[in-house]
């Protein structure tokens, strides 16, 4: 959010009416050409009727044009029109040419009568357009590249009326709530009404193009090799873990979710459907402020959490830090019917998750001298996750079709969660066009599950006991990861050059320890017990360069990655200690190549053409790859794979901007050796759940997104859809996959402001039946959220109410019939809910954020990413 701040026109009128021309030479000779265009413009637009300024603004205009022609000579030209929402120009708007890394303004310039601008800037780059004026919101045009000659035609930027309060305080700027840009949409999730109370996984459920499946797997335009990032790193759990700390992250510490589909050669290789970035909020000013925030939901059991977060920054010294608290309940149904062979297992589940979290981030940056700086961070969060789930059994023998038995389990878990994130950094900019930046990492990740599982089984009356047996499952696991990456760029033959490097060191250690519970005690299994360890080297270097061209923009680089790997697999005693005596191992070691590459065709900014091609990997998680059996139940149980190889993908995209607006992407994906979770069979009657290589998958996709506003109504809406086929042959027992999907998503958002300090907003999205996992057949999923926000606080402050999941429809199903087992598994969330939020901001509101790293520890966080079990939470 951007905000300029004005002064009266009373306290302007009386301290320089009496010396117009002597005030103009003042501000010019003090604070030169941009200062003087800034002054100049909120000058005018507040005493343009005023007679006594005639004289004062022909001198200024005189003034001004002779600096900027001075100044202006062989540098590019970029050219636009500003217009009202009737369409008519504006004159005296306020323009600013504005670096599209950081924001800083490049250069200012004024609108003349009919709402045309010129503006120049002498070195190539990417930039971006600001427009304000007084009365309007401030507008930002798409970011854009500048080759250092030619010219560059922005088209039209609209500014529509602002309807707030105008006693000379604040005029505020809301971000668009999508922004499409040529490789990613931005959903600024700040300030949006319907996002109160949510969590980073339920706002990823509401995202375009994304998917959630009932096991919690991410899954986008149909690929499910999504790398998630966390303030440009991703976050390094697997499973169930991993959705628990996206549902520990709260929406009061998101700004924005991106969604990158065509991630460059400077980003890791790996994600073979691009990237998924949550942007924690930053703080914006100098001096000190901060914000609170405070949110309850009601669901079917109440959920709170509140966060502080505070800032100072001075001109050399940025200090800043955040803390957030959350504690929720959450109750889900599952069902899963299952046929195999002569029996019929028809499973009904209550579960109930209660997650408590506490993430904080604290950091600090230096700013050396003016081409320097040098900063650390640490970031982290420590939870806890109580999951319990109460299922009652019929087993039928099916020639009979009689109940012959009941299984009653009661599973009991608690997870503790610990991780922490070290940065160092340094970053180097001249005003040449230099830059290079330096990360160092360290992040240790600690997780402890204990899981109490008894297995009843009754008689068909459910009356009588027959026989029990009970488990205990222990299983800490130890990540560590080390990193270093380096980054620069240069300009370089009118271009951009970019090269770097990096290499990692990830090491695990997964005990899985499995007791027998009896009434005397417990003895632990030793045949199922293991301890696994992995180490993983990976050694990156990349180079990219892009260059504008007559019409054309490219981009071409090549990123090379070797990878080293270790498994072990040992034995437990009987005592729990490891045996290291005994051991299986595997070992591995490949280097691929990853070349990326892209044209933009923006001859005619009207309607601008970008082509894409990239090449990505997806490694096994870690976790998938251990060997270690985790039951769900007496039936059923998750396995991991050492067999399990990397997958490769390779991705071509054509897309259309049109007029800035109407953005239309079409893709097309091969995917080899494609991993994902299937249901395999065991000891006739069990079931386990496992990770194979499918032999293809072939993806097409198609999105067309649109952003409307009509006065104080705005609305973005996008059309998802993709066609999908699987292919494998795991030999004999009908086991062999040939399914194919086409499936589509829709996805509308819709504010309309009333007043002076109302907002409504109403949000929907439908997914439509596909494919989960490559064997489960999915049907369609839909839900609407509605909200109302009122600022308070004089305009320091905030109140929302929502409520989610407005028709109580957010339910799903799937059907999968493989290996002779015919399946059908179905459920529900605690989607419905009520949710009040608060927030206060203090303190100084005006000038920049903190910087914002990209760390370096970015791939092998997302590794731990692996499966969630069935009805996992």
């Amino acid at each position: 959010m951007r905000q300029i701040t004005l002064l009266s026109p009373l306290a302007l009128r009386n301290s320089t009416v009496h010396r117009n021309f002597y005030a103009v030479r003042a501000i010019f000779f003090t604070i030169g050409r941009e200062g003087l265009l800034q002054s100049y413009d909120t000058t005018l637009s507040l005493f343009s009727k005023s007679k006594k300024m005639v004289f004062m603004r022909k001198i200024a205009s005189f003034l001004v044009g002779a600096v900027l022609v001075a100044a202006n000579i062989q540098a590019q030209q970029v050219s636009g029109t500003v217009k009202d929402q009737q369409g008519k120009g504006l004159e005296k708007t306020t323009i600013s040419l504005l670096n599209a890394k950081d924001s800083s303004t490049v250069k200012l310039g004024i609108t003349a009568d009919n709402g045309h601008f010129v503006i120049t800037a002498s070195k190539s780059g990417q930039y971006l357009i600001s427009a304000t004026h007084v009365g309007y919101v401030q507008q930002y045009s798409r970011v854009f590249e500048l080759s250092g000659s030619g010219e560059m035609n922005l088209g039209e930027l609209s500014l529509p009326k602002f309807t707030g309060e105008m006693k000379g305080v604040t005029v505020t700027a809301q971000k668009p709530m999508v922004e499409m840009k040529a490789d990613k949409m931005i959903l600024n999730v700040e300030g949006t009404i319907n996002a109160v109370g949510n969590d980073a996984l339920e706002l990823l459920r509401k995202s375009p193009g994304v998917m959630i499946d009932k096991d919690d797997n991410i899954s986008l335009a149909g690929k499910n090799g999504v790398a998630i990032y966390i303030d440009g790193k991703p976050n390094p759990l697997s499973g169930a873990d991993l959705a628990n700390f996206l549902k520990n992250l709260q929406s009061a510490q998101i700004e924005s979710i991106e969604i990158i589909t065509n991630p460059s050669a400077k980003y890791e290789a790996a994600g073979n459907a691009g990237i998924i970035n949550i942007k924690l909020k930053k703080n914006k000013s100098f001096g000190t402020n901060g914000s609170v925030n405070l949110n309850y939901n009601q669901g079917s059991y109440p959920k709170y959490n509140a966060g502080i977060s505070l800032n100072h920054r001075n001109k050399n010294i940025n200090i800043f830090g955040n803390y957030n608290y959350n504690n929720g309940k959450n109750r889900s149904l599952f069902q899963l019917y299952r046929e195999q062979l002569d029996t019929i297992f028809d499973q009904h589940s209550r579960m109930m998750n209660h997650n408590i979290g506490n993430g904080f981030k604290v950091g600090a940056d230096y700013t050396m001298n003016k081409k320097s700086t040098i900063g650390v961070l640490v970031t982290g969060n420590i939870g806890t996750n109580e999951f319990t789930n109460y299922s009652r059994t019929p087993i039928t023998y099916k020639p009979t079709m009689v109940v012959n038995r009941l299984l009653v389990a009661d599973n009991k878990a608690e997870n503790k969660r610990r991780n922490a994130n070290f940065n160092l950094n340094y970053r180097f900019a001249d005003t040449s066009g230099h830059e290079l930046n330096v990360d160092a990492d360290y992040g240790l990740f600690r997780i402890k599950s204990d899981q109490f599982q008894p297995n009843y089984y009754y008689d068909p009356t459910g009356q009588n006991e027959i026989s029990r047996t009970v488990y205990n499952f222990i299983q800490p696991t130890d990540i560590d990861i080390y990193s270093l990456k380096t980054d620069y760029e240069q300009n370089a033959g009118k271009g951009r050059l970019g090269f770097g490097g990096k290499t990692s060191l990830v090491k695990t250690i997964n005990n899985f320890g499995r007791y027998n519970v009896y009434t005397g005690g417990k003895t632990l299994d030793l045949g199922r017990s293991n301890q696994f360890e992995y180490r993983e080297n990976i050694n990156a270097l990349y180079v990219n360069y892009n260059k504008q061209l007559k019409g054309v923009m490219f981009q071409a680089g090549v990123r090379m990655e070797n990878s080293n790997s270790t498994g072990k697999s040992y034995p437990l005693n009987a005592d729990g200690t490891v045996n290291f005596g005994i051991v299986k191992n595997f070992e591995r070691h490949y280097t691929d190549l990853f070349p990326s590459a892209a044209l933009t065709f923006n001859k005619n900014p009207m309607s601008q053409w970008n082509l894409t091609y990239s090449r990505r990997i997806d490694r096994p998680a870690y976790q998938d790859l251990n060997p270690f059996e985790f039951k769900l139940d007496e039936y059923t149980y998750m396995k991991g794979n050492t067999d399990l190889r990397p997958q490769y993908t390779n991705s071509f995209g054509l897309s259309n901007t049109y007029k800035y607006k109407l953005t239309t992407m079409l893709n097309y994906s091969h995917v080899s050796d494609v991993f994902t979770q299937i249901v395999d069979t065991a000891e006739k009657s069990k079931s386990f759940l496992t990770k194979k290589n499918l032999a293809t998958q072939n993806v097409v996709s198609l999105s067309i997104s649109y952003p409307f506003q009509y006065k104080n109504f705005s609305s973005f809406m996008n059309l998802s859809s993709n066609y999908s086929h699987y292919r494998a042959d795991f030999g004999g027992g009908n086991r062999v996959i040939d399914l194919d999907v086409v499936a589509w998503n829709f996805f509308a958002q819709n504010s309309l402001k009333i007043g002076k300090k109302w907002t409504v907003e109403v949000s929907g999205w439908y997914a439509s039946p596909s494919l989960w996992q490559g064997t489960f057949k999915s049907d369609a999923m839909w839900s609407v959220d509605m909200g109302v926000q009122k600022t308070i606080f004089k305009g320091f402050g905030t109140f929302k109410v929502a409520f989610a999941d407005v028709f109580n429809s957010l339910h799903f199903r799937g059907v999968s019939n493989f290996t002779g087992q015919y399946l059908v598994a179905s459920g529900s969330f605690d989607a419905q809910q009520v949710k009040f939020s608060i927030s206060r901001r203090f303190g100084n509101n005006q000038v920049k954020a903190s910087r914002q790293r990209k760390l370096g520890t970015e791939d092998e966080n997302n590794r731990t990413q692996g499966s969630g079990g069935i009805g996992q939470q």
